[in-house]
């Protein structure tokens, strides 16, 4: 009898497991499916198309790499890429020492941070059209309330849509102004920093600095990194903004360079042009650009974020 019930322990814990893993299975079954349908699916179709050429009207005829050819010889497609990189390269920097010097204020405001924190979150939520149309007017050369603040000081304000030097600083100081939900994962790493590691510090002689450059990034770093990641890829791929402002209305011949961003010139090339196998081919591209981005932003981190348990 010990013999047989020794035995049956085994087969009762792998039936147990057994049932686990298909609950566990069953429970992810709606995710994993919706990512075949929604995510899976229309990538390896995306592919597929890439390797063709397809106007929607026409059935898709096989072309090998010929768009992909095509690609590295358009002009438009290189314009495209440097105006992305170019606000990335400003953005993403920008974006990150904005939203944390908003949250370390904000940990230091007490009972009115609640209110702050909703306000600076608003505009992150509020529609990206409307955000283009509000910075179009806000940037206007000459009735633009910030060229008009300008003037009190006595600064002659460039021309924000108009000249394409400014344009791409313009479509920088509004996405600025979106840095809300930044703040509030920054604040979030702040609270989490223990009060004990300062009070240390600050015994040790540690000036306000010294606090947060000893004591307050490493512990944040974590959280840095993961919006530095999120922001750039981010960066890469906006869209909606800069097309309501510049050619959801109107297109000059300032904004159809300076404001041809990379994914500008795919949602044309496909919905426009119809050309699907040539945007098809830009957003694998695209793609790759930003897997490589972030292979290289995970191996520079470990340089310098810092992690508990490490």
């Amino acid at each position: 009898m010990a013999t047989l019930s020794q035995s049956a322990r085994p087969s009762g814990r792998a039936t147990l497991q057994r049932r686990e893993t298909l609950a566990g299975l069953a429970f992810i079954s709606p995710w994993f499916i919706g990512f075949l349908i929604f995510t899976a699916g229309p990538m390896a179709l995306s592919l597929w198309l890439s390797l063709t050429r397809y106007d929607v009207l026409n059935p898709p005829r096989f072309i090998g790499l010929d768009n992909y050819r095509q690609l590295f010889q358009d002009p438009k497609f290189a314009l495209g890429l440097s105006n992305s990189f170019y606000y990335a390269v400003l953005h993403v920097p920008l974006a990150i020492i904005v939203a944390l010097a908003l949250a370390l204020m904000l940990n230091r405001v007490g009972k009115a941070a609640g209110f702050f924190r909703t306000a600076f979150y608003m505009p992150s939520i509020t529609p990206a059209v409307a955000i283009g149309t509000l910075w179009l007017w806000l940037l206007n050369p000459r009735v633009g309330l910030v060229n008009k603040g300008l003037a009190l000081l006595g600064i002659a304000g460039p021309g924000w849509t108009t000249d394409p030097m400014w344009i791409k600083p313009g479509i920088v100081l509004m996405s600025l102004w979106s840095v809300g939900g930044t703040v509030i994962i920054y604040l979030a790493a702040l609270r989490n920093v223990p009060n004990e590691l300062y009070e240390a510090a600050n015994i040790d002689g540690a000036t306000g600095w010294k606090q947060f450059r000893y004591v307050t990034l490493p512990l944040i770093s974590g959280t840095i990194f993961f919006t530095l990641i999120v922001n750039t890829i981010a960066s890469l791929q906006i869209f909606t903004e800069v097309y309501t402002m510049f050619f959801g209305n109107m297109e000059s011949s300032a904004a159809a360079s300076a404001g041809l961003f990379y994914n500008i010139y795919l949602f044309r090339q496909a919905f426009e042009f119809l050309r699907m196998g040539y945007a098809s081919a830009m957003a694998w591209v695209l793609f790759v650009i930003i897997l490589i981005l972030t292979v290289i932003q995970l191996q520079v981190s470990r340089r310098w974020v810092y992690y508990e348990g490490g």
